[in-house]
């Protein structure tokens, strides 16, 4: 099949006016009958912006002139916020970019589901906006025309790096040492075979995972335990799958040693994780969200509830720490025996966690037979659609859907209607600031009619 043969762009700037802002962040104008989305662009703003891809219903611009700003925006606070890829929407003010996500998931519940919750909640914000991402994966490349190992996100809608010396959206503790991560690399015999760092921060500890595609010489791996001892980091190497990656900076005195971890001090809980584990990575939202979905619960002494998709324990712990008899499940066998590391450490018997597809039908397992009181899920971006259609056979008088994806959970949320449930209360939950990610929670009540 051949590639679209990409036309000649005009190369003189186009005159934009916006009207309105895409689920993606990106200004919407229109000019001769045509949609053209304008990044970096707010609605009632004209602005002068340069063509990037032209289709044949749409165009693509780039914003590189404000002429008429609207009162929405705002300096970014990253001097590569215009080109940096992962922020959208620093041009932004926090609360405009707060009414976007809500707007979004009450668009997305009125066209998926028809449906809207009795109660909009207050949206959850973080008050500081910058330096609370604790998890991200940093791309590297060697760029031979410069001379010089770039580290960071790609540039908004190419494949080309952003050259970054710091981020003000990551954790201080790696945010602040781009430009001296760069510096290590380049030093390094392997500058050009170092494919990414993932980085990972606990509340104590952050560490940086670096994929490397060949054996490091022992320079080079000296080179990276040295810079762990400077910064305070912990070093780990990945020189294949997920499975091989390794600390090598402090040693470890066994592989279960491999952990940071993270405090929930209202449901006095220490929770430890490996850096690849999923985990959120705003720490400051994640409290305040498990806070909300154990306070809508209502979980009772000897209720039984469960943890679809429960991760390394998150809101399973917290869940038990109420008194009910919680059974967490997880797709990943790892993250079941993390849930399981983590009862044990937090002194927890009235918990379990099992492993199990969760794209099919599990109310036969044996976990599953003697039914729950209430129930919390947290599906990946493709939702639960199938799923909810079988938790309305437990007849849980309570489910708490948490969502990062307004579409799939206004999608499921239909389905929990149409099948004896109450959308009673919603909202959105502001994990990533700055970008277009939109997390929501909704509280859904079995009918008693």
């Amino acid at each position: 099949m051949s590639k679209r043969r990409r036309k000649v762009l005009p190369k003189e700037p186009v005159r934009c006016e916006v009207e309105t802002l895409g689920h993606d962040g990106r200004g919407i104008a229109r000019a001769d009958g045509k949609v053209q989305f304008v990044d970096g662009a707010l609605p009632g703003e004209t602005v002068m912006a340069k063509m990037v891809d032209t289709r044949s219903k749409f165009d693509e611009l780039r914003t590189i002139e404000v002429l008429e700003a609207a009162p929405d925006r705002q300096q970014p606070p990253c001097e590569f916020g215009d080109l940096c890829g992962g922020c959208s929407l620093q041009h932004m003010t926090a609360d405009a970019q707060i009414r976007f996500k809500e707007n979004t998931l009450r668009e997305h519940f009125a066209h998926f589901g028809g449906i809207e919750p009795e109660q909009w909640i207050e949206p959850m914000r973080s008050p500081d906006t910058l330096g609370y991402r604790r998890k991200a994966r940093l791309g590297v490349r060697f760029v031979r025309a410069r001379e010089s190992v770039l580290v960071g996100f790609r540039e908004k809608r190419n494949s080309f790096l952003t050259d970054i010396d710091r981020c003000v959206v990551l954790d201080p503790r790696i945010g602040e040492r781009i430009q001296p991560l760069r510096e290590l690399l380049h030093s390094m015999a392997a500058y050009d075979r170092i494919a990414q760092v993932e980085v990972a921060c606990g509340d104590d500890i952050a560490a940086m995972v670096f994929r490397n595609m060949d054996d490091l010489i022992p320079d080079d791996r000296e080179k990276l335990i040295q810079f762990g001892r400077a910064h305070d980091l912990h070093i780990y190497l990945q020189p294949k799958g997920p499975d091989t990656v390794h600390r090598i900076w402090p040693g470890a005195a066994s592989r279960d040693d491999e952990r940071l971890s993270y405090r929930m001090d209202e449901f006095d809980l220490t929770m430890r994780f490996h850096p690849m584990d999923f985990t959120q990575v705003n720490a400051g939202i994640n409290r305040d969200m498990v806070h909300r979905a154990v306070e809508w619960l209502d979980i009772q002494p000897g209720e039984r509830v469960l943890d679809l998709f429960c991760g390394l324990g998150n809101f399973t712990l917290p869940m038990a720490r109420k008194g009910g008899q919680v059974v967490g499940v997880e797709g990943d066998d790892a993250m079941v025996v993390r849930g399981q590391e983590n009862a044990r450490l937090n002194g927890l018997d009235n918990v379990e966690f099992h492993g199990a597809d969760l794209h099919g039908d599990f109310t036969g397992q044996s976990w599953a037979k003697e039914g729950f009181d209430k129930i919390l899920i947290d599906p990946p971006r493709s939702g639960a659609e199938d799923i909810c259609k079988y938790l309305t056979a437990f007849g849980a008088s309570r489910i708490v859907y948490v969502s990062c994806n307004p579409a799939t959970l206004a999608r499921d949320a239909g389905v929990l209607v149409r099948n004896g449930y109450r959308l009673v209360q919603a909202g959105v939950m502001d994990m990533f600031p700055h970008t277009t990610h939109v997390e929501s929670i909704a509280l859904f009540e079995r009918d008693k009619h």
